[in-house]
């Protein structure tokens, strides 16, 4: 600095400073020497705070006004260089004006997944991101755990620090908050309250305060996603129709197979033969459930007593009792090549096999002889 500087800064009596841009946070002013005269001017604008510190040390701090700097606007200082009757030749201080604004539209997001165990799913990465705000609440505080000596302090230098802080307290309230995981976009305003309640004591000690917190998106694995899909479709959809919509969409599949036409005459038929396997399926669980139906409409057998159906001229006869039975054995309706069937057994079956029904023809007498 030439001789024409200093003696132009020394002859400089107003101290400002004019924010032009939107994340300075700290700007230190800066004078020849540090040197300040007595009466200077010190204005301090709306949304900004000045902190004087000498030899290292924080001696005043000065809200938005208009000051003459002297023994009376100084007191501390004063105290400091032990000026019992004031002064009247430059002092040496330095001059931080803070920024109190609040700094909007702070962005902050998860760098690397965050995993949580999901009752259903198992362990599943969840991302995250969205915006913040904050301000300076306590100027000293802030100068002196968080900027040092650095001359300019801006958003920039702070952001990552801000972000760490946020990234653990959102990964400890996901733990703590057992969200089944597609609840979480339904929740996202209960997840800020309780992150931003977290983080208050975080930011509060470092002379600063969160002023709004705001999560945009919780998103997870592509492949969970379609899961989760699947299984709210199960709840509503009809299951009948979504087999057939699976197997039409098998058809379209094969019939684009690139392969040629041979290709497609093998998809289409691929895809008619698995369409006609889920109709099959579908019309046996049809049959199936009208079996139960029909058995569970049939009252069970009197306890002790034994009820055979039997077939006669291929037609399905009965049920009949052990007596019945008997009077259709004497009667030769049922020999011991018909085919009989009770519950318990797996398929009909001939008459003369079960040995409960061998005294059928125990009192029975066997056929006449041929007479020649």
């Amino acid at each position: 600095m030439g001789i024409f500087d200093r003696l132009k800064n020394e002859l400089i009596d107003i101290i400002e400073f004019l924010d032009n841009t939107q994340d300075t946070i700290v700007y230190r002013f800066e004078r020849y020497n540090n040197e300040i005269k007595n009466n200077a001017k010190l204005i301090v604008r709306e949304g900004q705070m000045a902190v004087f510190v000498n030899e290292g040390q924080i001696a005043d701090t000065f809200s938005p006004g208009t000051y003459t700097l002297n023994t009376q606007n100084l007191p501390i200082l004063t105290t400091l260089k032990g000026w019992k009757y004031g002064f009247n030749s430059p002092f040496k201080a330095e001059v931080y004006f803070v920024s109190t604004k609040n700094f909007i539209d702070q962005k902050w997001g998860t760098k690397n997944a965050i995993i949580l165990n999901d009752n259903r799913f198992g362990m599943v990465e969840i991302r995250a991101f969205g915006l913040y705000s904050f301000k300076v609440t306590d100027a000293p505080v802030f100068i002196r755990e968080i900027v040092g000596t650095n001359q300019t302090f801006t958003t920039e230098h702070i952001k990552e620090q801000l972000k760490s802080i946020i990234v653990t307290r959102f990964t400890d309230a996901a733990g703590e908050a057992e969200l089944p995981v597609e609840t979480y976009a339904a929740n996202l305003n209960e997840l800020s309250e309780a992150i931003y309640g977290y983080m208050k004591d975080d930011f509060t000690a470092y002379g600063m305060d969160v002023t709004k917190f705001l999560i945009e998106n919780v998103s997870m694995p592509e492949e969970v996603k379609k899961e989760i899909f699947e299984l709210s479709r199960l709840d509503k959809i009809d299951l009948d129709k979504l087999m057939k919509l699976k197997a039409a969409k098998s058809m379209e599949a094969a019939a684009e197979n690139p392969s040629g036409t041979a290709g497609m005459g093998i998809g289409l038929g691929a895809g008619m033969a698995m369409a006609n396997q889920m109709t099959q399926a579908m019309s046996n669980q049809m049959q199936n459930n009208q079996n139960a139906q029909n058995t569970q409409a049939t009252p069970p057998p009197i306890p002790g007593t034994v009820a055979y159906y039997v077939a006669v001229d291929g037609k399905q006869s009965g049920p009949f009792n052990k007596s019945s039975l008997t009077e259709l054995a004497q009667k030769q309706v049922i020999t011991r090549e018909t085919l009989v069937w009770k519950q318990g057994l797996a398929d009909w079956v001939p008459a003369g096999g079960q040995p409960d029904l061998q005294d059928l023809w125990a009192t029975t007498p066997p056929p006449l002889p041929k007479q020649d």
